[in-house]
């Protein structure tokens, strides 16, 4: 990454977290956006989110974390909103997640 200057650091944290839960909020109503789909358009999903709080510092495990980014534990995700992936949005997603690869 370069040395450049990114306004995203200037934003106030208790603003960020807002929006960070108003992204997290909007992707629990959005349970028709399966997080195969977002990992094929965007790189990250769901579970990636949960991944990153806690790199940030969230004291709770994996499942906790998934917990709260779901909304629900993950094996009740599971059961009420996430449908078998298709071969090509398999394929979408190993294509987009090449591309965060650090270059």
């Amino acid at each position: 990454m370069s040395d450049r200057h990114d306004a995203l650091d200037e934003i106030d944290d208790a603003v960020a977290a807002a929006a960070f839960r108003r992204l997290v909020r909007h992707l629990r109503h959005r349970h028709d956006a399966q997080n195969i789909e977002l990992m094929g358009l965007a790189g990250f999903c769901r579970n990636c989110l949960a991944d990153w709080i806690r790199e940030a510092g969230y004291e709770g495990d994996k499942a906790a974390a998934r917990e709260v980014i779901h909304g629900m534990p993950m094996e009740e995700w599971k059961a009420t909103r996430q449908s078998e992936a298709t071969p090509e949005q398999v394929e979408a997603m190993q294509r987009s997640i090449a591309l965060n690869a650090p270059r």
